[in-house]
């Protein structure tokens, strides 16, 4: 166990991230998540006088959301505000397991969760909007500059589904500078953060899109390059994610543990 942690801890200082197979229990963690989920977006069909033609709880998720919003875009911000307040969701982010393995990679930490940083994502099919581009965590979600994503998919993820992608070791480059850029009013606050110099930066890595199934977990490095897969299949990429920061972090203890980039006072390109 005690070389399995060590490959683990040298992996990701070396490339800014690790793919742990297996981490959550699919029957105990991930299928009540899911079960969840299925009723809520029932729930809100029958609020709408909307019948989901699908009974089994990973249908209803990949198909039978695709039907509610094919006839109701509205209903997909109402389920995508609710599926968050899930308590074995909440249950799942504040497991033991997860500030352990936060202090295994950050030795001498003192983790915590960052509030507003989790959910679970809902990325349809062709919507570009909601599409995160190449970014480091920490000038979107702050906190610390020490800290690491949580991702974990609900469904399996295939290339044609869009996995994240990943510039492997980016994260030795540092913080880097960015800007803003709305792109015709299609991307805004975080979504609108794009890297100075982006291309010549990311031309000097090399790109990773892990394959991942429910119970899989992906941990990033806060300033590790990383942006949305493209999903090309007919039913969305559902994933939750959610941030650990180092409460002993110095910019973190600076700027008071503050939430992200628009708040006021905050300067997105200082440490």
């Amino acid at each position: 166990m005690k070389n399995i942690i060590q490959k683990s801890y040298d992996a990701f200082s070396k490339k800014g991230y690790i793919l742990i197979p297996n981490f959550y229990n699919y029957e105990s963690q991930i299928q009540p998540i899911q079960k969840k989920i299925a009723r809520i977006i029932n729930l809100i069909a029958h609020k709408k006088n909307i019948e989901i033609p699908y009974s089994k709880s990973i249908e209803i998720i990949k198909y039978g959301f695709m039907h509610l919003i094919n006839l109701d875009r509205s209903a997909g911000s109402e389920v995508y505000d609710a599926i968050k307040q899930i308590p074995e969701f909440l249950d799942l982010i504040s497991n033991q397991k997860n500030q352990k393995i936060f202090e295994k990679l950050r030795k001498n930490s003192l983790p915590g969760i960052a509030d507003g940083g989790y959910g679970i994502r809902i990325d349809i099919p062709g919507e570009k909007k909601f599409e995160a581009p190449w970014h480091q965590e920490y000038p979107a979600q702050m906190r610390s500059l020490d800290g690491i994503v949580f991702w974990s998919p609900l469904v399996e993820i295939e290339q044609k589904l869009g996995p994240v992608e990943i510039a492997e070791c980016s994260h030795n480059d540092g913080l880097l500078k960015v800007c803003s850029k709305t792109e015709n009013g299609l991307k805004n606050g975080a979504y609108s953060l794009r890297i100075n110099n982006e291309d010549g930066i990311l031309g000097k890595y090399s790109k990773v899109n892990p394959l991942t199934k429910p119970g899989d977990l992906i941990l990033m490095d806060y300033l590790l390059l990383h942006r949305s897969g493209k999903n090309y299949l007919d039913f969305p990429r559902w994933s939750m994610q959610w941030r650990m920061f180092n409460f002993l972090d110095t910019t973190g203890i600076n700027i008071g543990w503050r939430n992200n980039y628009d708040h006021k006072g905050l300067n997105i390109n200082q440490k």
